[in-house]
C-alpha cells in the first residue's frame, strides 16, 4: 500500500481503495485502475463506520481495520527512517477516538436553492454533505449550518468558501477565506450572522468582523486566545499525548528553547518547571503566547521572539545556553534550523513532526552530529487518514 493509501500492483498499477493481498478487477487507465471491484477481500478489510465514506474525501482509510491502520502508519515512519539508515524504539501508537476532531476546514457553496457545506469528494471538487460524520466532534458539527449561511451571505456563485472552524471554550471560532470583498452591507450581514449563531468570533479574509467572546483555548489548563485561523493540534487527545511526551523528554531542564512555538502548546506547560524562550515566525501567534503567559499564574519566565526560522535559524552559539530544545516544524521540516541544533551540543531535543520523510532527513543530520534517536511515538490525530505525526527524543551521546 502506498503512502497515499492506494493499493499497488505490479507495473506499478495504483488501485484506489485496494488493500495488500486482495484480488481485484478493473479497467486500466494509465497507471491507475478504475471501476475497481474487490474479488477476494483482505482479512483486514472492514465495513466503513461512516455512511459518507464512499463519496467523501475527508477520510481515506475507513475500509482498513484499526489495528492494520496503526501498523501501516508505524511502518511508514519505520520505512522513512530505514531510508536514512536509522532505527529506534517505538512507543505504543496513540490514535485519537472517533468524533474528536476540534478543527476542520469546510467547503461551502451557494446553490440555486440556498447553499451546501461539507468536504470535497474523493478526487473531486464536488462538495459532499456530511450530516453523520464520524470524524468531527459533535460541537464542531454545528459549524456546518453556519458555513451554509455564510455561503448564502458572502460567496460568489463561481467560487466555494473555505470555512475554517475551530472549537473554543465559549463557542465556534470561524475564519472564512475566498469570499466576496467586504463592503458595508456585507459587514452588517456577517455581524448579524455572528450574533444569530452565537459564534465566539468571525473573521473574513483575515479581518475580524466580530468577537462576541474571546475564543479561548485551554492548553494544559492555561488560557490562550489564538489569532483567527491559527494552527491548533487537531484533537485534545492528540495534543495531550504530544505534550506529555515532550515534557517527559525535557524534564529536568532549567532553560528550554521552543522553536516553531505557535501559541504555546509546549512553551506554556513547560514553563511550570523551566524558563522558556519561545520562537515563532507568526507575530500574531507570538503576541497570543505572550499574553497567555502574562495572564497565567505560577509559571516561570517565558520570553518570546518573532523570527523566520527558515530564513534566519537560531545559530548554534545562540542555542548553546539552553538545557533542552523543543522543535515542531511544518511539513517541510526544518533543515537549516536542525543543522544549527546539531552543532549546538544541546543535551536533549524533543522533536515533533507531521511528515515522516522530512523528519527522517533531519534526524539523520542530528545522528551524524552525535545524537542518539532514543525512541519515538506515532500519534494518529487524523484518524482514518493517511496523515502521520510523531514525537521523538534525541540525546547527545557522551562520545
Amino acid at each position: 500500500m502506498g503512502h497515499l493509501g492506494d493499493g499497488i500492483a505490479e507495473g506499478p498499477v495504483y488501485v484506489p481503495g485496494a488493500l495488500p493481498g486482495e484480488v481485484v478487477t478493473g479497467i486500466p487507465d494509465g497507471d491507475h485502475l478504475k471501476d475497481v471491484r474487490i474479488v477476494t477481500p483482505s482479512s483486514d478489510r472492514v465495513a466503513p463506520p461512516c455512511r459518507h465514506f464512499k463519496s467523501c474525501g475527508g477520510c481515506q482509510m475507513q475500509h482498513l481495520s484499526d489495528s492494520a491502520l496503526a501498523d501501516w502508519k508505524i511502518d511508514i515512519v519505520r520505512t522513512a527512517l530505514q531510508a536514512q539508515g536509522l532505527q529506534t524504539d517505538f512507543l505504543p501508537i496513540h490514535t485519537s477516538p472517533p468524533n474528536s476532531r476540534r478543527r476542520a476546514t469546510f467547503a461551502a457553496r451557494r446553490t440555486k436553492k440556498g447553499a451546501m457545506a461539507g468536504f470535497y469528494g474523493k478526487r473531486s471538487d464536488a462538495i459532499v454533505e456530511i450530516p453523520d460524520c464520524r470524524l468531527l466532534h459533535p460541537r464542531l458539527m454545528a459549524a456546518l449550518p453556519v458555513a451554509e449561511k455564510l455561503a448564502e451571505t458572502g460567496a460568489s456563485r463561481k467560487t466555494a468558501l473555505r470555512v475554517a472552524a475551530t472549537l473554543s471554550e465559549p463557542g465556534l471560532d470561524i475564519a472564512v477565506t475566498e469570499g466576496k470583498p467586504l463592503d458595508g452591507p456585507l459587514r452588517m450581514a456577517l455581524a448579524e450572522l455572528c450574533q444569530a449563531f452565537d459564534l465566539a468570533r468571525l473573521s473574513w479574509d483575515g479581518e475580524t468582523i466580530a468577537t462576541r467572546l474571546p475564543p479561548e483555548q485551554r492548553i494544559d489548563g492555561i488560557s490562550v486566545v489564538p489569532p483567527a485561523g491559527a494552527f491548533l493540534q487537531a484533537t485534545k487527545q492528540g495534543e495531550e499525548t504530544l505534550r506529555t511526551d515532550v515534557l517527559g523528554i525535557v524534564d529536568g531542564a532549567s532553560s528550554i528553547i521552543d522553536l516553531f512555538a505557535g501559541c504555546g502548546t509546549f512553551s506554556l506547560p513547560a514553563a511550570r518547571k523551566a524558563a522558556v524562550h519561545a520562537v515563532e515566525g507568526d507575530p500574531a501567534m507570538t503576541v497570543a503566547l505572550d499574553a497567555g503567559w502574562r495572564r497565567a499564574k505560577g509559571l516561570r519566565k517565558v520570553t518570546t521572539e518573532t523570527r523566520d526560522l527558515f530564513r534566519q535559524p537560531l545559530q548554534a552559539e545562540e542555542l548553546s545556553g539552553f538545557d533542552a530544545a523543543i522543535i515542531d516544524p511544518p511539513r517541510a521540516g526544518a533543515e537549516a534550523q536542525i543543522a544549527q541544533l546539531a552543532q549546538s551540543g544541546l543535551p536533549v531535543i524533543a522533536h515533533v513532526s507531521c511528515n515522516p520523510v522530512t523528519f527522517a532527513r533531519d534526524a539523520a543530520l542530528l545522528v551524524r552530529h552525535g545524537y542518539d534517536l532514543t525512541h519515538l511515538r506515532v500519534v494518529d490525530q487524523f484518524r482514518w487518514s493517511v496523515h502521520v505525526e510523531l514525537v521523538a527524543k534525541f540525546r547527545k551521546n557522551a562520545s
